[in-house]
C-alpha cells in the first residue's frame, strides 16, 4: 500500500474515480432507451440509430491501450482529467446536436473520452491499494458498474417521459456536462498530482499506438457492418494483418533498447492472460443477454419499454450487492469464485429460455424477473474479482496499459459477440420469440462454456495461488 496516502485520501481516490465511471456507464445503458426519441427527434435512419451506439463502443475500443500507456508515464490523474473533460465537452455537444451527423460525431469523441479515463481508473486504484484493500476496490467498483447499468434506462425513461420528444434524449446526454464538471473539481481537489519529469523523454511509441489502434478498428468494424455491408468481413484479414505488424514492432522496440507501448512480458503472468482472455469470451455472450430479453418482452410479449426494463433491475441490484461482497471472498476462494458465478450464469440462461416458453404459453412476464436472479447473483462473482486476479502480479507501473488490454478485449468481445449472438436471435424470429430466445441464448451459453473452460483451467492450475 502506498504509504503516501493515508486510508481516509485512499477513500477520497475512490470517490473520484468510481463518480466518473459510474457518469460513463449511466450514458452507455441510457441510451438504448433513447433511441426512439432520437430517431422521431432528429428523424434519424435505422443506420444513424446503429452508429450512435457502434460508434462510441469503436473510439472507446480504439484508446483503450494507447491511453492506459500514456498515463503510466505521464501521470495518470492528468489523462484522467482530459478524458473526463473530453467527455463532458462532447456530451454538451451531442445534447445541442442539431442532426444526426453532429450526434454521432459527438458520441464518437465522447467514446474516445471515457477510453482515456477508463484505463487511469484501474491503474490509479492498481497504484494505491494493495491486497484486501485491492479486492475491496474493485469489488466496489463492480458495485458501481451494476449499479450505472440498472439504474440507466429507469432514470433515461424517467427522463424521456418528463420532457418533450425532441427534448427528453437531449437531457440524457446533457446530465452528463455538470457530472463531468463535478468530477474535474472533486479530481484537482483529492487526485495525488504526479511530479513533472524534468529534461526527461517519455517513450510512447507512436508508431505501436498507431498499429494496434488499427488493428483493433479493424477487428471490430465488421461486426458493426457486415449486416449492411457483408463485404466488410475482409477487414477482419486486415485487422489480423496489421495486429501481427504491431507485435512484430513491439518486439523490435523492445529489441533495439526502446520501451514498446505494450511490455509483452505482461503476457507471461498465467492471471493476467487468463483472466484478460476469459472476460472476452464472457463479454461475448453476457452483453446480449439484456438486448435479447428487451425483445422478447417487447416485441414477443407485447409488453412496454419500462417492463422490459423493470424485468432485468431485481437481478442487476443483485449483481451490486454480490460484487460488494466479493471484494471480500475473492482473497479466500481466489478464481474459484469467478467458476462458481460463471456456473450461476449458465442455470439463469437455462431457467430463462424455460420461462420464455412459458411467457408464450399463457405465464405472466414477470416469471423472466425471477429466472434471471441467477445471472444477476453470478455476475457480481465474474467481474470485480476477475478484475483483481488479473492484474493482481501486475507492477503498478503498468497498471493503465493492463487495464487498457483488458477493457480492448471487453470492447472486442462485445462487438463480436452482440453480433452474432443478435443475428442468430433475429433470424429464427420468424418461428417465435422463444424459439429465437433459445438460438441466441444457446450461443451465449457456449460464449459461457468457453469462459468456463478458461477459469476452471486457471482455478486448477493455480491450486491456491490466488490468494491476492
Amino acid at each position: 500500500m502506498d504509504e503516501t496516502l493515508t486510508p481516509q485520501e485512499r477513500k477520497k481516490v475512490l470517490v473520484v474515480l468510481l463518480s466518473s465511471l459510474f457518469t460513463a456507464l449511466v450514458a452507455v445503458s441510457i441510451i438504448n432507451v433513447a433511441l426512439p426519441s432520437i430517431q422521431a427527434g432528429l428523424g434519424a435512419t435505422s443506420t444513424d440509430l446503429q452508429w450512435v451506439l457502434s460508434g462510441y463502443s469503436l473510439t472507446f475500443g480504439i484508446v483503450l491501450v494507447a491511453a492506459g500507456r500514456a498515463g503510466d508515464l505521464l501521470g495518470r490523474e492528468r489523462l484522467f482529467i482530459a478524458g473526463v473533460a473530453i467527455f463532458g465537452l462532447f456530451s454538451l455537444i451531442a445534447a445541442l446536436a442539431p442532426n444526426a451527423i453532429v450526434l454521432n460525431i459527438a458520441r464518437a469523441f465522447m467514446g474516445v473520452g471515457s477510453g482515456i479515463m477508463n484505463p487511469q481508473t484501474t491503474g490509479i486504484i492498481q497504484q494505491y491499494y494493495r491486497g484486501g484493500d485491492r479486492a475491496r476496490a474493485f469489488g466496489i467498483f463492480g458495485a458501481v458498474v451494476g449499479f450505472a447499468v440498472a439504474i440507466g434506462p429507469v432514470f433515461g425513461g424517467a427522463i424521456i417521459g418528463w420532457f418533450p420528444v425532441d427534448v427528453g434524449w437531449r437531457w440524457t446526454m446533457g446530465i452528463n456536462v455538470p457530472l463531468s464538471l463535478l468530477s474535474i473539481v472533486l479530481a484537482l481537489m483529492w487526485l495525488p498530482k504526479t511530479p513533472r519529469s524534468k529534461g526527461m523523454k517519455h517513450d510512447l511509441d507512436p508508431i505501436g499506438a498507431i498499429l494496434l489502434g488499427l488493428a483493433v478498428l479493424f477487428t471490430m468494424l465488421p461486426f458493426m457492418l457486415a449486416d449492411e455491408h457483408p463485404g466488410a468481413w475482409w477487414f477482419l484479414l486486415l485487422g489480423a494483418i496489421i495486429g501481427i505488424s504491431w507485435f512484430a514492432w513491439e518486439q523490435h522496440y523492445r529489441m533495439v533498447g526502446r520501451s514498446p507501448m505494450v511490455n509483452l512480458s505482461l503476457f507471461r503472468f498465467r492471471s493476467f492472460t487468463l483472466g484478460t482472455a476469459m472476460i472476452t469470451v464472457f463479454f461475448a455472450g453476457t452483453t446480449t443477454i439484456w438486448v435479447i430479453i428487451a425483445q422478447f418482452v417487447q416485441e414477443g410479449a407485447g409488453q412496454t419499454a419500462l417492463i422490459a426494463g423493470m424485468v432485468g433491475l431485481p437481478a442487476a441490484i443483485l449483481s451490486v450487492y454480490t460484487s460488494y461482497v466479493s471484494g471480500r471472498l475473492v482473497m479466500r476462494y481466489g478464481r474459484w469464485l469467478v467458476v462458481i458465478g460463471l456456473v450461476l450464469n449458465m442455470i439463469g440462461l437455462a431457467l430463462t429460455v424455460a420461462a420464455a416458453f412459458a411467457i408464450m404459453n399463457g405465464a405472466p412476464v414477470w416469471l423472466l424477473t425471477v429466472s434471471v436472479l441467477p445471472i444477476g447473483f453470478g455476475a457480481g462473482w465474474i467481474t470485480s474479482p476477475n478484475q483483481t486476479l488479473t492484474l493482481r502480479e501486475v507492477p503498478p507501473n503498468y497498471g493503465g496499459t493492463a487495464g487498457g488490454i483488458m477493457q480492448t478485449g471487453q470492447r472486442i468481445g462485445t462487438a463480436m459477440g452482440t453480433a452474432a449472438v443478435t443475428a442468430l436471435f433475429f433470424s429464427h424470429v420468424s418461428a417465435g420469440y422463444d424459439v429465437a430466445l433459445l438460438w441466441g441464448f444457446g450461443l451465449i451459453m457456449i460464449f459461457m462454456t468457453f469462459a468456463l473452460i478458461i477459469a476452471l483451467y486457471d482455478a486448477i492450475r493455480g491450486r491456491g495461488e490466488d490468494s491476492v
